[in-house]
């Protein structure tokens, strides 16, 4: 991955089966790839360690997304450190309060002067406040969602005039109002990270060519099961979402980006497909997407 170096100075491809020298079997001897962490939330000693670690058993690209403009900030320090293995995501997380109108103007323009040098990134983590609303609507109040739906309808029309991948935070009914947008601004390349929802939104999405990442959740949540089962394998890939932690077989444990090779090797058996076909088929997928190495 090149990080966030200049566009076009790109050159070549990874080798396929060189997992830091381990000469294991199946999706660990393939290049791997953790489509969506949050890099900046780690600790620098943990972070550090982790990377080194990643990078030494085969993970060759991380894409890390921000929380706002100071995250964006300091995920693109980080992706400056780590050009080889760190792709920057800038954008505005929506479980949040949302931003005045000068402070998204701000954030976009400073991702406009991104663009402007050349620089290699993604726009995101941006996206419907799902949960935050939930929350509120279960208490028995009231949210209103318009000011939320506004600002990814700029992300959108960013992204798309920028021709730059979008990753979102969309599941279950905003995931729909979202493909909407997506949609109408002619998005080409987003990401739903982390995806959930029903059959037709799933539908409307594999018949956009978007792509949807599954955590290591799809070792013991059934939903996610499923869709692993039946999305497109060439519009899947696997993620982290890390530093949030996860359940069943992973209790206690860090989040950590070689996670993803667990959820690879689910993935080929629910599937019923080889491990190494898999892992190949969602590396290529994170590649394309991102234009990575």
């Amino acid at each position: 991955m090149e990080g966030i170096g200049k566009e076009g100075q790109a050159s070549g491809q990874a080798k396929e089966g060189q997992a830091g020298g381990q000469a294991e079997r199946g999706a660990a001897a393939v290049a791997l790839y953790d489509t969506h962490l949050h890099l900046e939330q780690y600790g620098e000693q943990e972070r550090e360690s982790m990377l080194e670690e990643a990078r030494r058993e085969g993970v060759r690209g991380i894409v890390a997304v921000s929380m706002d403009l100071a995250s964006s900030r300091r995920t693109r320090e980080l992706a400056l450190r780590h050009p080889e293995l760190v792709l920057p995501a800038y954008g505005w997380h929506p479980e949040q309060p949302l931003l005045q109108d000068r402070e998204l103007d701000e954030l976009i323009g400073w991702i406009r002067e991104r663009h402007a040098d050349g620089e290699r990134f993604a726009i995101g983590e941006v996206g419907l406040p799902y949960y935050t609303r939930s929350e509120v609507e279960s208490a028995g109040g009231s949210f209103d969602e318009r000011g939320y739906i506004g600002t990814l309808d700029r992300f959108a029309a960013l992204a798309a005039e920028l021709d730059r991948p979008l990753v979102l935070h969309a599941v279950y009914e905003d995931a729909f109002k979202a493909a909407k947008l997506l949609l109408r601004h002619g998005v080409r390349r987003a990401h739903f990270h982390w995806y959930k929802g029903d059959a037709e939104t799933t539908g409307v999405l594999a018949q956009a060519g978007w792509s949807v990442s599954v955590t290591p959740d799809v070792l013991y949540e059934p939903e996610i099961r499923e869709l692993a089962a039946s999305y497109p394998l060439g519009q899947l890939m696997t993620e982290t979402d890390g530093p949030w932690p996860f359940e069943g077989p992973f209790a206690g444990q860090p989040t950590h980006p070689l996670l993803v090779r667990e959820a690879a090797r689910e993935i080929a058996r629910l599937r019923g497909l080889g491990e190494r076909e898999t892992a190949e088929a969602l590396a290529g997928n994170a590649r394309r997407l991102y234009g990575l190495r």
